[in-house]
């Protein structure tokens, strides 16, 4: 135990990292004995009592450090009694917390009692007070004080960890902003020389094609083969990086209009795959047009391309749950396995090979950015052989 009265130096308490900190008990009253009587009951390895002999000293040491588990007050004071140093107390912001008990030997009314309270006490006790009791509630209050303190360091660590991640977010999201930016930017500067290699090249074979054997031909049609792909790769990279780069407020898009523009776009090959479309009645959700038929056309497209030997059969549909609609494109195709779901809308992933299937495996990466960046997710469930159904959701402001 370290006591200290108002002329010892004055000196912080060591603060301890467990539930067993030392705090700091301030007592207070104009008689040496009663201050003797407090030390001595209250002695305690991990209480560190701060003794003043007026409500003036109280006030002193008050101003100097703020950081008391509880105050134990005698009522009976010269100058300020302890009703009207407790009241000085609740004035101040960083004080008016601290915990005042009142210890008074006035037992002739129930007046003071109240008064006392209305000052602002939380409890107040008669002399001579029974030590035990006495040890008791201080206890209350120092635990109450720890546990305060502990959730303060937990909130500045907690506040701190957010300032934390709100930077690496920015960082994060900066990152990803410059990272479109350079794939826009490198797709769209991609785009002429590329043109330029494939018009020279059908110029060379214009002009030296009958002159060339069937091997230099062959060579030939490979690198125009090659550039055309090159440029679809090219487009479909210039339409994932400018997702983000569409700006402007969501407005309310009709999904039945929306497929309807989505099978118009896809007629010649519904009408070659002969395909079978069945669309159920769709809601209008807060979207991006254009969006929208991005993600409809890639999934729709996808179906009528991996079909098995039987004509596809293609439903759409959605129903409204408590937050989303859940959207559903389920076909007949040639199916999934289960252990590629996550893979498949990884970019340029790709499950089958150019000759069987054409295309850049970007569709499903697209359909992916659309549906998250609406707040949504997109999943898929297949029977591999059977079919597979895509599920999107996109959520709903009613």
């Amino acid at each position: 135990m370290e006591i200290f009265s108002e002329q010892s130096s004055w000196k912080n308490s060591p603060m301890m990292t467990d539930t067993e900190q030392t705090v700091k008990i301030l007592l207070v009253d104009d008689r040496k004995e009663n201050l003797l009587s407090l030390s001595l009951t209250l002695a305690n390895e991990h209480y560190t009592l701060v003794e003043a002999n007026s409500g003036r000293d109280a006030l002193k040491i008050l101003l100097k450090e703020q950081d008391f588990a509880i105050i134990l007050m005698d009522v009976q004071m010269p100058v300020l009694n302890g009703f009207e140093t407790a009241e000085l107390i609740r004035q101040s912001e960083k004080l008016k917390y601290i915990p005042i008990i009142f210890l008074t030997a006035d037992n002739k009314t129930t007046e003071n009692v109240f008064k006392g309270y209305k000052a602002g006490a939380v409890d107040y006790m008669l002399k001579p007070y029974i030590p035990e009791i006495l040890k008791a509630k201080v206890e209350v209050f120092v635990e109450l004080y720890r546990k305060n303190q502990e959730l303060r360091i937990q909130g500045e660590h907690l506040k701190l960890l957010n300032i934390q991640l709100e930077q690496r977010s920015n960082d994060l999201m900066r990152n990803i902003q410059e990272l479109e930016k350079f794939a826009y930017v490198a797709s769209h500067d991609l785009q002429e020389p590329l043109r330029t290699i494939t018009s020279y090249i059908q110029l060379l074979q214009k002009k030296f094609g009958d002159k060339l054997d069937d091997e230099a031909n062959e060579f030939m049609d490979f690198v125009v083969s090659g550039s055309r792909r090159m440029k679809t790769l090219i487009n479909d990279l210039l339409e994932y990086s400018r997702i983000n780069r569409v700006e402007g407020t969501l407005e309310s898009v009709n999904c039945n209009v929306i497929v309807a523009e989505v099978l118009q776009n896809l007629d010649d090959s519904i009408k070659d795959s002969h395909a079978v479309i069945e669309v159920e009645e769709l809601p209008s959700v807060k979207a991006n047009r254009l969006h929208m038929v991005q993600l409809f056309q890639n999934l729709l497209g996808n179906s009528i391309k991996f079909r098995s030997d039987r004509a596809p059969v293609i439903k759409i549909s959605a129903k409204k749950t408590a937050e989303y609609y859940l959207f559903s494109v389920e076909d007949n195709g040639i199916g999934i396995k289960q252990e590629y779901s996550t893979k498949i809308f990884e970019i340029f992933q790709r499950l089958h090979s150019m000759q069987h299937y054409p295309g850049t495996g970007i569709g499903l990466a697209i359909c992916l950015k659309i549906v998250q960046r609406l707040g949504g997710e997109i999943w898929m469930e297949s029977e591999y052989g059977k079919g597979t159904t895509f599920f999107f959701t996109i959520r709903h402001y009613e």
